[in-house]
């Protein structure tokens, strides 16, 4: 793989404002592409973003609205949301080489199609090298530079490292791996397990039963990884269980907030959080290859009406006894 000298970063929400940032840091050349022309001309103004107040783009960040600009990068970064995946890498086409890393920044599963995030890209961009950055992460943190570790994969462990080394920083430390599915697993069922913290959090169910929720959420994401192949190591490391104790365990975390709001019985829009839309096709899949994922399902039933959060959580506490797996 040639030299990983510039970055493309799709999507200047206050991920990729984040990882445009990190990226900078670590000497890269970065093109920050975002939707909205008034948010191009912000960004160029004033060098913040709004969703990331008081934190400055670094000046090797470039903001762009036109995506031709993205051609002459060496790798692009998809900050954009799980459901609006498939949207970005269409309109991108045209304007990637051959052999382009393309690394997909979210966290969930298609709806409907059931694809992740890598099966996507390939999908759409056959010639492309897909990848997947996933890990224990909050923008702000990653925007101000503090100490940040997350996994970095793609099936060509070269490309892998490659990438890892391009992003890499002293405060931002990607570790590479070819457990492709691994990683997007552990990104998306994490973000569902978050919401059934949030709701035991709400409820004032107790730390005895976060610390249970979360870690029969993880027995739940172990099954269902190695359903689909996923390696231990992965699954136990940053962007398995790394990723669902920091997603479980604080109010900076969208699908964790999302959780309370349910618990609590208020009614919080949901379309920030990736879980929300993610929970269906997880809970589906998880049927596809029976998987028992008592918890996922529970907060899918609750998420698309079809049972109460007392409801819920009543038919958690009453499961028969088991031995524990």
């Amino acid at each position: 793989m040639s030299t990983i000298d510039c970055i493309a970063v799709i999507g200047a929400g206050a991920w990729g404002t984040a990882l445009a940032n990190s990226a900078a840091r670590a000497g890269r050349e970065v093109i920050l592409w975002a939707r909205d022309p008034a948010a191009v001309a912000a960004l160029t103004a004033t060098r913040e973003s709004p969703r990331l107040p008081g934190i400055r783009l670094e000046a090797q960040v470039a903001a762009t609205g036109a995506l031709a600009d993205v051609s002459r990068a060496d790798a692009v970064l998809l900050a954009v949301p799980a459901q609006g995946l498939r949207t970005a890498v269409t309109a991108l086409k045209p304007h990637l080489a051959d052999g382009t890393p393309v690394v997909a920044c979210a966290k969930g599963i298609e709806r409907g199609t059931h694809r992740f995030m890598t099966e996507i890209i390939a999908d759409v961009l056959p010639a492309v090298v897909p990848a997947i950055l996933s890990g224990p992460s909050f923008a702000t943190d990653v925007a101000r530079g503090l100490p940040t570790a997350v996994t970095l994969a793609c099936a060509d462990e070269a490309a892998a490292a490659a990438l890892a080394r391009a992003l890499g920083s002293q405060a931002f430390r990607p570790y590479h791996t070819t457990d492709v599915r691994g990683v997007e697993i552990g990104g998306a069922a994490k973000n569902v397990l978050a919401i059934a913290a949030g709701i035991v959090q709400g409820r004032r169910l107790g730390a005895s039963a976060t610390a249970a929720l979360v870690t029969r959420g993880f027995a739940e994401l172990a099954r269902f990884g190695r359903a689909f192949g996923a390696r231990s190591e992965t699954l136990t490391g940053l962007s398995g269980l790394g990723d669902l104790i920091l997603s479980c365990s604080s109010p900076q975390s969208r699908n964790f907030s999302l959780g309370i709001a349910l618990g609590e019985g208020r009614k919080p829009d949901a379309k920030l959080a990736e879980g929300a839309f993610t929970a269906a096709a997880l809970a589906e899949l998880a049927q596809e290859k029976n998987v028992d994922m008592p918890v996922a399902a529970a907060v899918a039933a609750v998420l698309d009406g079809s049972l109460s959060v007392d409801a819920a959580i009543e038919s958690l506490l009453t499961r028969p006894f088991r031995a524990e797996t």
